[in-house]
């Protein structure tokens, strides 16, 4: 079930959806909020592997925040969807997303302003939304037609949130 609430600027109307579960697998590693720049470098290392994932599903990428640490550092999977992880190389990371209800954004423009967006939901939408973040795992959404270097590039974030 889907539906639409307004959101402040410069957000998206925001939607609320029920996701089933989600078995994401590819490049990770630890991250702090000082050290996020490097996730492009992340990203850059994954796309020649893009499409020869074992159980690939779909042509989504998907970028999973996951795993926090009490210091406040996280873990960061640049990955794709998958069936299984049987056949998952060792070196690969993989994290298996339970069913839950998400807040979804949309980042609208080039992939350096992400940080603004996040910045939007966590410090103006969240706080005076009602809704309290869950205790699981937030991602982003780059569909198959997403273009890193455009102007006017889609992403989804998915924020979890308890009911």
């Amino acid at each position: 079930m889907t539906t639409i609430a307004s959101s402040p600027s410069p957000l998206a109307p925001v939607r609320f959806v029920h996701r089933e579960p989600l078995l994401i697998a590819g490049f990770g590693d630890r991250f702090t909020a000082d050290t996020t720049s490097a996730i492009n470098a992340l990203w850059q290392e994954f796309v020649p592997f893009f499409g020869k994932i074992p159980n690939q599903v779909g042509r989504e990428r998907y970028g999973v925040s996951c795993h926090p640490d009490r210091s406040g550092g996280f873990e960061y999977i640049a990955g794709v969807c998958v069936d299984t992880v049987d056949d998952i190389a060792p070196s690969l990371r993989w994290v298996a997303l339970q069913a839950q209800y998400y807040a979804v954004f949309e980042h609208l423009g080039h992939l350096s302003g992400l940080g603004q967006t996040y910045s939007a939901i966590w410090q103006q939408w969240l706080p005076g939304s009602g809704y309290v973040a869950a205790d699981a795992p937030e991602f982003e959404c780059y569909h198959g037609d997403y273009d890193d270097d455009s102007d006017n590039a889609v992403l989804e974030i998915w924020i979890p949130l308890s009911r």
